[in-house]
Order: structure tokens, then sequence, then C-alpha cells
């Protein structure tokens, strides 16, 4: 009901994407305005993966908004890497094994990096080496990986002393996807969401008090609804949906105690509120609720997390800024979540150099009401494996066979599979305003489209930018 009053008091994106089809990419695309492509990093960070993906001398959104004397705080996961260091003061650099790699030795090689840390020894690169003033969170995603440990700025003041015993967490069809790792004495697998919500409840009481007049950035980065569904204890059997509705039901909470604490400081009317996720909804999620419950969080775009298809990249996009933003509108536009940096300068009048937000474009005009043509002719999509797809108008075009993510042959996901209408063709080609079900290749019957497509996202990856070239 929370997620759904900002709504009804702000502008909806019905056509709004993620960066890339998985979380460590997106959330690099965010703080940065740039693909993540361009660095050719594939998959995602685990445990003690690093070091991280932002450089040094990289702006950041964060960053940006510091320089224009705005306060920045991050609670909750981070998850575009860190690195960790061992005895000798050398970098722990463990990356995800290789999808192959059996089941044992990954536990092994995650487990055996965390052991590796001093704890005695700060992170060279935390959120607050790029651009945050506070931050409070997890290094990766807060219940799936190897270091259940909080990081509060650039150290854990409490490491973990003992390896995760898994039989003490809640068992039901969500509950996977949680590794082996270690575990601190103060990390509650079921209570970290509310851990985050304090400290940015507590970042708000305090920012209020002491520098009312300061413009604050705050980045909450809710574990929810990301697997394993550990909805905290204040909030199982809420729903009749399963310990995932129960998720969803917590998620809409903290949105909503976060909106109260704004409005009851007396600055919920002069604050811009962007509430948003940085993929499509998981694979065995997706499968669990639509055979259980009849909820498709997918629905109704084809493919899930990982995929280039919509349902892998197109997500929910709320805007919420009084005065500014026409309560109860929709915005049908194509945008990026990379959009948000260079947005960000327009309403802070912060110069971006052409050497930063590559990716970036400014959708102010949007959010005002005043856009008269589109911002985005063309929109790049990027997968965990760093397969493409590019974006005009209705065309989209995937520059490689199949999903680019998930194997369709794996038994749970064959049920879900559509037959290839262009089977000899190298990639795929479909019409969204008449096929937004990506059901009908017309890699064939339009090739002059392709052309046009495969040119232009060339064009894109060679000059390092798809954004225009700013004065």
């Amino acid at each position: 009901q929370n997620i759904h009053r900002l709504a009804m008091e702000g502008m909806r994106f019905t056509d709004a994407h993620s960066p890339s089809t998985v979380c460590t990419p997106t959330r690099y695309s965010i703080m940065t305005g740039q693909m993540v492509f361009r660095l050719n990093y594939p998959g995602v960070f685990t445990g003690v993966g690093g070091p991280g993906l932002i450089k040094e001398d990289r702006l950041t959104l964060p960053g940006m908004l510091r320089d224009q004397g705005y306060e920045t705080a991050l609670f909750g996961k981070w998850h575009i890497g860190m690195s960790f260091l061992d005895r000798n003061g050398a970098v722990i650099n463990v990356k995800e094994p290789p999808r192959e790699t059996s089941r044992e030795l990954k536990q092994k090689i995650g487990l055996d990096a965390v052991k590796r840390i001093d704890y005695s020894r700060a992170i060279p690169d935390a959120p607050i080496h790029r651009g945050f003033d506070h931050f409070f969170g997890t290094v990766c995603c807060p219940t799936s990986d190897w270091l259940y440990a909080f990081i509060d700025g650039d150290r854990i003041p409490t490491p973990p002393t003992q390896i995760l015993d898994r039989d003490k967490l809640p068992k039901h069809e969500w509950s996977f996807d949680c590794r082996i790792g270690m575990v601190a004495p103060d990390f509650n697998h079921e209570e970290v969401d509310m851990v985050f919500l304090e400290k940015s409840l507590e970042f708000l009481d305090t920012h209020h008090q002491e520098n009312p007049r300061k413009p604050f950035f705050l980045f909450h980065s809710l574990q929810a609804v990301h697997l394993p569904s550990f909805p905290g204890k204040d909030f199982q059997g809420k729903t009749t949906a399963g310990p995932h509705g129960d998720f969803i039901y917590q998620f809409d909470h903290i949105v909503g105690q976060l909106m109260k604490k704004l409005e009851d400081l007396g600055i919920a009317e002069n604050t811009l509120v962007i509430v948003t996720s940085d993929n499509g909804p998981e694979v065995g999620t997706v499968i669990n609720m639509r055979s259980k419950y009849q909820h498709d969080g997918a629905r109704p775009w084809r493919g899930v997390k990982r995929d280039n298809w919509e349902g892998g990249h197109r997500v929910p996009m709320i805007v919420r800024w009084p005065g500014k933003v026409e309560a109860g509108s929709i915005a049908e536009q194509t945008v990026c979540l990379t959009d948000i940096m260079a947005t960000c300068a327009a309403i802070t009048d912060a110069k971006l150099p052409n050497g930063a937000a590559e990716d970036s474009f400014n959708i102010l005009p949007v959010l005002l009401g005043e856009a008269k043509d589109e911002i985005r002719e063309f929109t790049l999509h990027q997968t965990i494996s760093l397969d493409l797809a590019i974006r005009k108008g209705e065309w989209k075009y995937l520059d490689h066979k199949g999903s680019g993510g998930n194997n369709y042959d794996q038994a749970k996901l064959k049920l879900y599979a559509l037959p290839d209408t262009a089977p000899n063709a190298p990639g795929q080609l479909y019409d969204l305003k008449r096929d937004p079900g990506e059901t009908n290749n017309l890699y064939f019957v339009y090739p002059e489209i392709v052309r046009e497509l495969k040119s232009k996202l060339e064009q894109f990856k060679e000059s390092g930018r798809s954004a225009p070239r700013r004065l």
C-alpha cells in the first residue's frame, strides 16, 4: 500500500530498465552512469570478490552530489566489489569461479577467502572512498554470500567467528541461494533489512537535527526481495503468498517507514524519492510464485533475471517529487537507471565532464512534464555474460542467440521455453509494439533495421559512450 501511495503521489514509469540483467553491473552503472560492459567485467561479485569496479578517479553519483554540497549516505547492499586485505596487506582477489566449477570447489574457494581476511586493516575502496560520507552495510548480497558481517565505513567492527549453520535458517521453497560462509555474532539473516532501516532513519534524524539546511542524498539499498526470501519475524505470515509474499510486504513496509520519517521531519514535500529495482525477478522466485500463488513478477514480459528479453531488465520505477512531478502521472518514455546521474546533475547544476556518465541521459524534462520528444533515441541492454542488445522505439535488436543469460534447456525452465521462429539467425529482432512478448524473431524480415541497429551498437561500443558528448 505504501508503494501504491507513492505511485499515486508521483510518476510511474512503464518503460524503465536496469542497465544490466543482474545486480553488480547495474549498481556500478547507477553509481557512475556508465555501462559496465565497457570494463569487460562479466558476472557478479560474491564473498570477498574485488577489487572494486569503481576506479578512484571515476566521478560517481554521490561524489558529484557531495561536490554540490550534499551529505551522502548509503545503508545496505553495496555489491560493486571491495578490496579485502590479508595479514601481509595483500589484496585477496577472488572472483566467482566459472559456472562449470563443482559446488564443493566453489564452497572451498569462497570460505577460504573469507578466512584469510585481516579485520584490523581498512578496506581501501569502500563506498566512503567513492563519494559517500556514510556507509553501513554489506559487501555483496547480504544473506547470500560468503561474508555475513556488517561493514561500518571501511571496517568490519564485528568480524565473523563461525561457519554459518544453515540448519538454523528457515526451510522453504525460497530459502536457497545461501552459501555456507562465515557469520558474525551480530548478523541475523532474517533481520538485516530492519538493521539497514534503523541506520537510514537514524541518519535522517541526525542530519535534520545537525544540518537542516544542507541537502542530502540517501541511497537505501535493501536485501528484500532478493533470494533467499527471509522476511523479518514481524512480517512472517503477514500475507497469504508464502515467505516471498511476506518479503514483498516487508519491502513495502520499509518504503512506508522511510516516507513517514520524511513526513515527520517536515521534509517530504521537498525531497525527490525514487523507488526501483536492479534487475528482473529471480528464476526460482518466479517459478515458485507462479506455481504456488499464481503471482508472476515478470508478467507480461518474456524472460526473468539474467535474460536479455524484457523480463530480465524492464523494472518498476516510481518518482515522487511534490510540486515538480505531477501526482498520478505515467511516463511511457524509455529510460535507464544510468540516467539518474545526468538527471541529478541537471537538478543540482553540476557540470558533467565528457569522461563521466557516458551512458547517462538527463530525463529531468520527463519528470517535469516538459519533454516534447523522446529523450533516448537508443538504449543499450547487457546480460551477466556481456551479451548486448539495443533498443530504438518499438524495435529491439539482440546481438546474440537465445536469452543471453539463463539456459532454457534446464528442467525448470523448459516449461517457459518458446520456439525460435528464426533458428538460423545470429541475432534477434522484435517489434515490441506488436509483439511485446518477443515471440516472433523478425531478423530476416527487416534486414535493414538489423543493419541499422547493429551498426549503432558497434558505434556506441567503439566510441565509449551512448549519451551525446557534452560541451
